[in-house]
């Protein structure tokens, strides 16, 4: 598609993320899995479900707009995924606390993506007057920043930094 106006940039960026999306779930899935502390383990399984809900509202705004979501390749979330498999899921890591810690970052990189796609998303709905896919993206938005709060929180005053000190 040539990219002549904000609008198709609009519905590249839709594409976008809906493919860094469908690519993080597995990997977060698998994160999930392999999380030994309990709090870690449930932020994960959550974040799994917040991007299978963000990849149902990205489908409808795509079907909406008349494109397929599958039409671009995300290779930005490529190399996180494949980043978060080399660093989070290694077997080199020997110790469950210290994987726990490791996976903390590798999640956070994805969600960071993810918030920067939803947020420029955001930005160009409500440029182009698309109030109502501003509000679906907004909620998108919001609830990701909820994910990335709840790992910090995990972190910082969690035991999982802790643990892994020891």
């Amino acid at each position: 598609m040539a990219m002549t106006t904000l609008k198709d940039i609009y519905l590249d960026q839709l594409q976008d993320i809906w493919s860094a999306n469908t690519q993080s779930l597995q990997v977060v899935t698998e994160l999930g899995r392999a999380a030994r502390d309990k709090d870690l383990s449930e932020a994960l399984i959550a974040g799994g479900t917040g991007i299978s809900d963000g990849i149902a509202a990205i489908e409808q705004l795509c079907a909406d707009h008349g494109i397929k979501p599958n039409a671009e390749h995300c290779k930005g979330m490529e190399g996180l995924v494949t980043e978060a498999r080399a660093h989070g899921l290694s077997n080199d890591i020997a110790d469950a606390d210290v994987r726990d810690a490791a996976i903390i970052p590798q999640y956070q990189r994805m969600v960071h993506y993810a918030l920067a796609g939803y947020g420029t998303l955001v930005a160009f709905a409500n440029r182009l007057g698309l109030d109502g896919d501003a509000a679906v993206l907004q909620k998108c938005l919001d609830d990701t920043y909820d994910g990335d709060r709840r790992m910090t929180q995990i972190a910082t005053t969690g035991g999982v930094n802790q643990d892994a000190v020891a």
